[in-house]
C-alpha cells in the first residue's frame, strides 16, 4: 500500500488483510443421494442437510504422554 499523496510506502506495523481466494471444486456425484454437487455452496448445504463432514476435517485422537496418568486411569490403549 502507498500513500496516494506522496507515493511513499505506508508502514503500519501490521500485516495487510487480503481476500482469500479458494479454487472451485470439481463436480462430483454425492455418495449419499447420487445428486451432482457442482459448487462449494451446494456442497456445504448438502453436508449440513445430511449431517456429514469431509474426512480431512475429522481430528485424530491425541495420544497420551504422561505415563503416571496413563497407569493411574488404566488408559494404556491410548498411549500406543
Amino acid at each position: 500500500m502507498v500513500n496516494k499523496g506522496t507515493g511513499e510506502p505506508m508502514v503500519t506495523g501490521k500485516a495487510v488483510a487480503l481476500p482469500r481466494l479458494i479454487r472451485p471444486i470439481a463436480e462430483y456425484e454425492s455418495p449419499i443421494t447420487g445428486e451432482m454437487i457442482t459448487d462449494r455452496r451446494q456442497e456445504r448445504e448438502h453436508m449440513a442437510k445430511h449431517n456429514v463432514v469431509h474426512t480431512a476435517e475429522i481430528k485424530k485422537p491425541r495420544k497420551l504422554k504422561n505415563e503416571r496418568f496413563i497407569k493411574k486411569h488404566g488408559l494404556q490403549h491410548l498411549s500406543e
